[in-house]
């Protein structure tokens, strides 16, 4: 019996932080790369002992453990777009960037700061670090209010100051920016924003309590789809209609806050 040749699906690569609970982190991006269809490949930055109630510990691998994930990976497979979430440390960061900079694929930069619980995971050399080294190489950055006003200084309280939001996050050198207004009130709306052309995207606000893992979810849809082909915007218009599927599936687990479920279009 003759076999047809079987192609790899587009290749997608997060570089990230473990999630032992399995919602968010590592986990949540490699569920979601094959829930659209793409390969998932890993780089570990760090290793986090969490739950549904909150983090209990993070511990960051050596720059070194990190660089050989990266450079195993990226010389041998090779990569169709490239997502990062929790980097931990101002050197883990510093490794990356200088990783990503002599890459060409798209570069979703999911600027990761604290966890849902309000636990931090980034620490304040990090910071520094993300501003002046993973910014200007990011095709797209996706930070949430509370990461913008920690990158930038700029606090939104409101719906129109999504746009100063993004201007200064653009500031800091990346080709797109996606500012999550998610907590403010209202209907969700995030803003998409290259300097010239601005999208905004809604969805309706579904009244379950388990949204564990949305961040890393999105930024991971974002760059599936920008593997399969899309444009920045129509990545983002498939990634957020993924996500708020996964929203409204979102199940509990534990006592406290559960994740959103990657497969629900395997379910619905």
């Amino acid at each position: 019996m003759e076999h047809t040749p079987v192609h790899a699906p587009p290749l997608v690569l997060t570089i990230a932080g473990s999630d032992s609970g399995g919602g968010a982190g590592i986990q949540a991006d490699l569920k979601t790369m094959l829930a659209l269809g793409t390969h998932g490949m890993s780089v570990i930055a760090a290793v986090t002992a969490q739950n549904s109630l909150g983090v209990q510990g993070y511990w960051e691998l050596p720059g070194e453990a990190v660089r050989a994930q990266l450079d195993s990976v990226i010389s041998d497979i090779g990569v169709h777009a490239v997502k990062t979430g929790m980097l931990a440390s101002g050197p883990l960061v510093e490794i990356v960037a200088e990783v990503l900079a002599a890459t060409d694929a798209p570069k979703i930069i999911d600027p990761v700061g604290v966890s849902k619980h309000g636990d931090p995971l980034l620490a304040p050399d990090a910071v520094k670090a993300v501003r002046e080294s993973l910014m200007p190489v990011a095709t797209v950055v996706t930070p949430n209010l509370w990461e913008v006003e920690l990158l930038t200084g700029v606090k939104v309280v409101d719906e129109p100051g999504l746009r100063e939001a993004a201007e200064a996050v653009l500031a800091l050198g990346p080709e797109w920016a996606l500012i999550k207004g998610g907590h403010l009130p209202g209907d969700p709306t995030d803003l998409l924003f290259d300097g010239e052309r601005e999208y905004r995207f809604t969805a309706p606000r579904h009244d379950n309590r388990h949204t564990h893992g949305t961040g890393c979810t999105l930024a991971s849809a974002i760059a599936s789809h920008l593997a399969l082909g899309e444009d920045v915007p129509g990545a983002v218009a498939k990634a957020k209609d993924y996500v708020t599927g996964a929203i409204a599936a979102g199940f509990p687990l534990g006592a406290g806050i559960g994740p959103v479920d990657h497969g629900w279009r395997f379910r619905a």
